[in-house]
């Protein structure tokens, strides 16, 4: 040794051969070993570019709601915020006012809503960094084996179609979603909170998290500092929507946040076989609503807290009761809430898959049904995409989607609730939003 200076022998391996070398030894597992997930998903990522590339230049893109949205930002632009007074071709605008700024943005790039192609790659950049953000969940919970990815991006028409052929407003919502789990992941509480917020002022579809996000704020920060960020999240909807409030507040209120719309019998995906006249009744819609909320009740109870934990804990202060959320709690909560939603939907139409799809994997391998194999996991994966595949929508697609949704839900239901806190963990400072 000189000057302190280990010399390497000439012999031995370079830290990227011994990496390399390894892989190679490993070249069978890859595809099932989770420390591989990066190097696959890396991999699907790249691929993703050209295929989304060869799906704009290749296949032809249908017009269904783009003119629509240009239309009823047009009317923005030229004055009008009576919400009950814009209107498309398909009807009137009844998205909140974060659609309305994002795609006044996406009117003037393409020219006016013209340029559908520019559109088109534009709505490509938003699909790789959706996948990027879902990849960056499943890379930090290591849950799924990597070879189920190639499931969750290169082998859906669907979503491609949803993303790069018909410019929906869905996948903008969902964009900003993933990025705001990414935030709560990463503890940046407030933050997320407020991009969770934007994501609900483009469509409020992302409402259906909200009943996750709220019982992991009260487990994380306990009632009186829950309070703020939930402020964050409505004052940030009474911001957007000022101008179009000051106009005319109920019908911005009315339209954007239609809770009771009807939809038509004729683009259901999930209630095909049932008669239309049950479809479009009332006390149907009200014995959905109420299963809805009476299996989130259940999962609150029986699966989200812990053992032994009374639910009114969560109003105290959390550094007396538990140790903070983990990330596969975060992401769990967070995913079941949206696919309980999902379940008990009054209809889901075609682009409404978007909602949950890249969820599916990760649902499926948290159930508590271990003896529930990979083939037939993945059977359950192919099973919902040719039913959000089938066009139009047969009483044995739906039926088939219904019979999928329960599997999922009865494996979620068997899963073992999160399990306590170690007492001595108990009195630990509870972990601090990153950014108050």
């Amino acid at each position: 040794m000189a000057g302190g200076v280990r010399k390497k022998s000439p012999g031995s391996p370079s830290p990227v051969w011994g990496k390399l070398h390894t892989l190679w030894q490993d070249k069978h597992l890859v595809l099932f070993k989770t420390e591989y997930t990066l190097l696959v998903v890396s991999v699907l990522w790249f691929l993703e570019v050209g295929i989304n590339v060869w799906v704009i230049q290749k296949v032809a893109y249908t017009e269904i709601d783009w003119k629509a949205y240009m239309d009823e930002v047009e009317g923005v632009i030229n004055g009008t915020y009576d919400y009950t007074q814009l209107k498309g071709d398909t009807g009137p605008l009844v998205y909140p006012a974060g659609f309305v700024y994002i795609f006044t943005a996406l009117y003037y790039i393409t020219s006016r809503g013209v340029n559908i192609r520019l559109g088109q790659y534009i709505f490509a950049v938003f699909y790789l960094i959706t996948l990027l953000l879902v990849f960056r969940i499943y890379y930090r919970t290591k849950k799924v084996p990597p070879y189920v990815f190639f499931f969750v991006c290169c082998a859906s028409y669907r979503i491609h179609s949803i993303f790069v052929l018909r410019l929906f407003n869905d996948p903008v919502a969902m964009m900003l979603l993933f990025g705001a789990m990414n935030l709560f992941m990463d503890g940046y509480w407030t933050m997320g909170c407020g991009l969770y917020s934007l994501a609900v002022s483009v469509k409020m579809n992302v409402l259906l998290f909200a009943p996750g996000l709220l019982f992991l704020l009260l487990s994380e920060f306990g009632l009186i500092r829950t309070i703020p960020k939930l402020s964050l999240c409505a004052g940030i909807q009474l911001f957007l929507g000022l101008p179009f409030l000051l106009e005319n507040p109920i019908g911005y209120v009315s339209r954007a946040f239609d809770l009771g719309r009807q939809f038509m019998f004729k683009w259901t995906v999930n209630w095909r076989f049932l008669p239309e006249w049950l479809f479009l009744n009332r006390y149907f819609h009200l014995l959905l609503l109420s299963a809805h909320l009476l299996t989130l009740l259940l999962f609150a109870f029986r699966r989200w807290k812990r053992p032994r934990e009374s639910i009114f804990e969560l109003l105290k202060e959390p550094g007396k009761r538990k140790i903070p959320a983990q990330k596969n709690t975060i992401v769990l909560v967070l995913f079941t809430s949206n696919f309980v939603g999902m379940c008990f939907s009054r209809s889901l139409h075609y682009q409404f898959y978007v909602w949950y799809f890249h969820t599916l994997p990760y649902l499926l391998w948290s159930g508590g049904v271990k003896k529930l194999a990979h083939l037939l996991r993945v059977l359950i994966l192919g099973l919902i995409e040719l039913s959000w595949n089938t066009y139009p929508s047969t009483n044995s697609s739906s039926a088939a989607l219904h019979v999928c949704h329960f599997i999922i839900l009865l494996c979620l239901w068997l899963a073992p609730p999160l399990p306590s806190a170690p007492t001595e963990t108990r009195q630990q400072t509870p972990n601090k939003d990153k950014r108050h």
